[in-house]
């Protein structure tokens, strides 16, 4: 008889150990936002200068990820973060022979968006912002959607959909700011899921636009920054550094890439932007004034984006706290890719005479302070160094995550929230027919503590620039560039490339990397 208990006992221990913090409780509701072009040191709790105190006060109260990628790219983050499946796997990146694929692919059948996944564990599904997938939202699965497709103007967009209809477009001077709309939109969307059906968990995604170019920013926000970034960016990307070397005592800050600018090069626009502009990410102290009083300005601008984004942050979390769901809502906070080097001209176009981030320019913030925003890291968005695709993880759930003020260093990628999210709904994670298995890994033994997951690889590709980790060493190259290879448990911000060293392990990386390619590129060739 004894033996008997003692089973049993062993038995409701495991279930104890395998089971979430919040069983006892209803299914949680999921937010999820996602800022555009962010890079990892922007926030204050990830060594930045900007305020972010609600971001902050998230993390302090919550976990912080210090090692978790995005895919580099806008459309192949949000493909992989609603889909579960790396972008490649779903046409939403370049295959070599998938055609159409990347930013025009179209996904099989076999590969829904999240909202249908969940819809029968009882789920509504919401939408706010910014999109860049294939099909509408509705069409897709959510059951609201405020559609903000013209990211490029913050202060007059003129594609704006609600539940997939076109509305009017926006004209100027009428005092809108696309941040604060998307937060006003989001927090209409709660109010009414509050009042019509609040005894359903919601799961809503909120696609900040911001700080995505060009640099448009209200100014009373602007004013906040106006004389911070008058050191240059040696200075600042130095300060970010000093304050977090405490996390990264065994690594060293990576050099500056000099020599590194814009992905691609347009020098029409940089022309056109006037003379304060620079290609390149030069020394500060080599720049003349006119040129130090334009970059200082731009880097304000990209603050006081971040800044105010934090601001509309705040009041979501209000209204969540306002509708008594604040507790049991996981709250993820994450970056599409990293900080953007690009100088480009679109749309509306600029006006040098206007004044800068107002709606009559369209600035970038350029190689210099892109540099700043990605530190400690190497590279920039489009490249698949960690520059480009370490983003910070900032993870919140009261009811569920009893940590508080805790680092995760564990690896994890985007391909993880699916699966996460139907764990937490009871969902089961069985591909559909004709789909291969969701290649992530639920992170809810994550939260509860700082864990190997045990995955094979972590895979990356877009425009040739490829890299996959496998434990802590990565294979990684640049469009045009050799294969090389960092052991990142030393070195995670690329600064000893031991290719030389180590050239049989660099080649059984790369042919790892090459046989998943090709399996994507057969899985990509199923048809619905």
């Amino acid at each position: 008889m004894s033996r008997l208990i003692d089973l049993f006992l062993a038995c409701c221990l495991v279930l104890v150990l395998l089971t979430p913090d919040h069983a006892c409780g209803d299914k949680p509701n999921i937010v999820v936002i996602l800022a555009d072009d962010l890079g990892y040191s922007d926030l204050g709790c990830y060594g930045g200068e900007i305020d972010t105190r609600h971001l902050d006060s998230l993390a302090e109260e919550g976990l912080r990820f210090t090692r978790f990628y995005n895919s580099g790219r806008c459309w192949p983050t949000r493909a992989s973060l609603l889909t579960g499946y790396y972008a490649q796997q779903v046409r939403r990146d370049k295959l070599p022979g998938i055609e159409p694929s990347g930013g025009r692919g179209v996904r099989p059948d076999w590969a829904p968006l999240l909202p249908e996944l969940i819809r029968g564990a009882g789920y509504r599904s919401y939408h706010t912002g910014k999109w860049h997938i294939d099909s509408k939202p509705i069409a897709a699965g959510f059951d609201r959607s405020y559609w903000l497709n013209d990211q490029a103007r913050f202060f007059s967009p003129q594609r704006i959909f609600i539940d997939d209809v076109r509305q009017p477009a926006i004209p100027r001077g009428t005092g809108y700011y696309a941040t604060i709309d998307l937060a006003d939109q989001a927090i209409a969307i709660l109010k009414q899921h509050e009042n019509e059906t609040p005894d359903q968990p919601f799961f809503h995604y909120i696609a900040f636009t911001a700080p995505h170019f060009p640099l448009h920013a209200l100014p009373q926000d602007i004013d906040r920054y106006r004389d911070v970034y008058n050191v240059g960016w040696d200075a600042i990307r130095g300060e970010r550094w000093d304050n977090m070397r405490d996390e990264w005592l065994n690594h060293v800050l990576s050099p500056v890439e000099r020599n590194t600018g814009a992905p691609y090069r347009r020098p029409e626009d940089i022309e056109a932007y006037g003379p304060g502009e620079v290609a390149l990410p030069v020394h500060w102290d080599s720049l003349n004034d006119e040129q130090k009083n334009f970059q200082a300005t731009k880097m304000a601008i990209h603050a006081a984006m971040i800044d105010r984004m934090d601001k509309e942050i705040g009041r979501i979390l209000d209204q969540l706290r306002a509708m008594n769901a604040y507790e049991n809502t996981l709250i993820l906070f994450l970056s599409d890719n990293g900080c953007s080097s690009e100088l480009m001209i679109r749309d509306d176009g600029h006006d040098p005479a206007a004044k800068p981030g107002s709606a009559d320019t369209h600035l970038c913030l350029g190689p210099g302070w892109s540099t700043v925003s990605n530190t400690p890291f190497r590279k920039h968005k489009t490249w698949v160094h960690e520059g480009g695709i370490a983003t910070p993880l900032i993870v919140h759930w009261p009811a569920g995550v009893e940590a508080k003020m805790e680092d995760r260093t564990t690896p994890g990628h985007l391909i993880d929230f699916v699966p996460t999210v139907l764990e937490l709904a009871g969902v089961n994670q069985t591909p559909r027919p004709g789909g291969p298995n969701l290649p992530g890994k639920s992170l809810l033994p994550v939260f509860r503590q700082d864990l190997d997951l045990q995955r094979e690889s972590l895979w990356w590709s877009h425009e040739n620039n490829n890299a996959i980790r496998v434990g802590d060493w990565k294979a990684v190259k640049t469009a045009r560039g050799p294969w090389e290879l960092y052991d990142l448990a030393n070195d995670r911000t690329e600064t000893r490339n031991l290719a030389d060293a180590q050239p049989e392990y660099l080649q059984s990386l790369v042919a790892q990397w090459r046989e998943l390619q090709k399996n994507f590129i057969e899985q990509a060739r199923i048809e619905p």
